[in-house]
């Protein structure tokens, strides 16, 4: 049976808005898509935002996250109207990991623009490095939205370790986008190999999901109409 709730989770250096093409792609097909708007203050507050989300659903949901949003899914998708997970370039953690484990796990590429926490412990994406690090293959004018939009991000976040891996207990797909310059390919492809998550390869940047919407949407409604039926 065919799951028709999708919740998507964003990232970090990013917000909600990012998710327009999916959500018109799968609202037109008779989806019921809703949209977190992640506080990006910590894991704990993620998480509750994500729940709240979930709360509102009126049956099973596909929760869906990109990059940071991915450790976010982890924790939050042990809720039990999830019934399956979709990693879009995200974290994929387990109990004790943080997304900093696996981010620090290889060596940064050059066009990668993380910067290092402030002095109030929030962490930005360099402006300098924005469009080649985190969405070479939109527009300027695109990433330039996207850079102005960007939330700020509170670093202990980044390094909180997780409590629950939903990914033990419900099915999960994860994407690779295989030009991402903010987490590394490889680094997406080792931790859903260990997951037995099902692995789609897209070539795009870490905004895959917005350069190729199509591409991802496909993944999410495959998940949609498999969750179900999955082990």
């Amino acid at each position: 049976m065919k799951v028709k709730n999708v919740v998507l989770v964003h990232g970090a250096f990013a917000d909600g808005s990012g998710w327009k093409g999916i959500y018109d792609i799968l609202t037109k097909k008779g989806y019921n898509v809703t949209i977190v708007q992640n506080p990006l203050s910590s894991l704990e507050d993620d998480v509750a935002a994500t729940n709240l989300a979930l709360d509102k659903q009126d049956g099973p949901v596909i929760l869906v996250g990109h990059s940071w949003g991915g450790a976010v899914i982890t924790q939050a998708g042990t809720h039990s109207k999830v019934v399956g997970l979709v990693y879009v370039a995200a974290f994929q953690p387990d109990l004790g990991e943080s997304a900093f484990t696996w981010f620090s796990s290889m060596p940064p590429v050059p066009e990668n623009g993380v910067m290092n926490p402030d002095d109030k412990g929030y962490v930005y994406y360099s402006k300098e490095k924005y469009h080649a690090g985190f969405c070479a293959d939109l527009s300027k004018a695109e990433s330039e939205f996207m850079y102005a939009s960007q939330g700020a991000f509170a670093a202990k976040s980044f390094a909180t370790p997780l409590t629950q891996a939903a990914w033990k207990t419900k099915p999960s797909w994860g994407i690779v986008a295989t030009e991402d310059k903010s987490i590394r390919p490889e680094i997406e492809e080792k931790m859903y190999t260990r997951s037995n998550t099902k692995i789609t390869k897209i070539k795009g940047s870490h905004a895959v999901y917005i350069s190729q919407p199509e591409a991802v949407a496909k993944v999410i409604m495959e998940a949609a109409e498999n969750a179900s039926n999955a082990k």
